[in-house]
């Protein structure tokens, strides 16, 4: 009995309210796989669209005799991430890019993306080096997160908010993706010794629609930086993060232990001559109780790892998807 050969190929799309973007990007993917031997397809996710986005694509999938392409229908707006989650979970190639639906990034550099990994490379980013954005609100905060990032995880590239991406597809399934996670693939894919490189990009100006992010999702990237450092610093031994944590608590908790042993306990005012303060001493007790939380939960984290059997891939689901998986296929 024989199977199907593997695909080597696999673009995952997102897509949200791009009725206008999809036709030329269609045209442009269809360009590019020409030049890109052995088997592909492609995995458009739509991201809860209300526009004919959704039309649209099922009209590009109908006249694709050349390429394969499959659409995924969220439920509702879950976001980039879940979306790019529920197409990498069923993309069935061996290479995995990701790639933004509103024509921004040029689908002419996948080839030069797995050219790099060729090389030797597991994961292959995107740097627009010469962003078409404005300046205030999108490329400062992406500079600077882009700085905080590289910082605090120790993988330094110049643009993790990029998304196209070349990955192999079995390092980037075994990635929980959630919240904003997408964008510290990079960094996460270092767990397993991946070889991360980056090469510069064409970036186009947005001719359709407008951007369905702002500034204010430059807080929320940074607000997953703590859990992207314990991923990446703590991931197999997560009691010491809890322990980094809770030292400053015991530095608390002992200078006001001090504090109290050193005079503050015994209280010599004229109103209450022999009375006995129990301010300082509670607060080294509240401080010390909260070491020993951070503690407790260090070892509790060790046992969920030692004993559980979580593996990253059910963190995709597939109640994301509007239609069934066999559908889908």
């Amino acid at each position: 009995m024989s199977s199907k050969p593997p695909i080597e190929l696999s673009l995952v799309i997102p897509v949200l309210n791009e009725e206008e973007s999809v036709p030329p990007l269609g045209a442009k993917i269809k360009e590019a796989l020409a030049a890109i031997p052995g088997t592909h397809e492609v995995v458009f996710v739509d991201d809860g669209s209300t526009d004919a986005t959704a039309e649209r694509l099922l009209s590009l999938r109908d006249a694709s005799a050349d390429v394969p392409i499959r659409i995924l229908r969220l439920r509702r707006n879950f976001g980039q991430t879940a979306a790019l989650a529920a197409g990498i979970e069923r993309a069935r190639g061996r290479v995995i890019v990701l790639l933004d639906g509103d024509l921004q990034n040029d689908p002419a550099d996948i080839a030069r993306l797995l050219a790099k990994m060729r090389e030797g490379f597991s994961v292959v980013c995107g740097w627009r080096r010469r962003r078409r954005d404005r300046f205030l609100s999108r490329r400062l905060p992406s500079r600077v997160a882009n700085w905080l990032v590289g910082l605090i995880t120790g993988t330094r590239i110049h643009d993790y908010g990029c998304t196209l991406k070349a990955i192999d597809a079995a390092i980037l399934k075994r990635i929980p993706l959630y919240s904003d996670m997408h964008r510290f693939i990079p960094a996460v894919a270092t767990i397993t010794g991946a070889r991360v490189a980056e090469i510069e990009v064409t970036h186009h100006p947005r001719r359709f629609g407008k951007s369905k992010y702002g500034i204010s999702r430059t807080i929320k990237v940074l607000l997953d930086l703590m859990t992207i450092k314990m991923i990446v610093s703590f991931v197999t031994r997560p009691s010491h993060w809890f322990g980094v944590l809770s030292l400053p608590f015991f530095f608390l908790a002992s200078t006001f232990l001090g504090g109290a042993f050193l005079g503050g306990v015994y209280d010599p005012s004229p109103d209450g001559p022999g009375d006995y303060s129990v301010v300082l001493p509670s607060i080294a007790i509240l401080f010390f109780a909260l070491a020993f939380h951070f503690l407790a939960s260090g070892l509790l984290s060790e046992l969920i790892l030692k004993m559980g059997d979580y593996h990253p891939r059910d963190a995709v689901s597939g109640s994301y998807l509007r239609m069934s998986p066999e559908a889908a296929a």
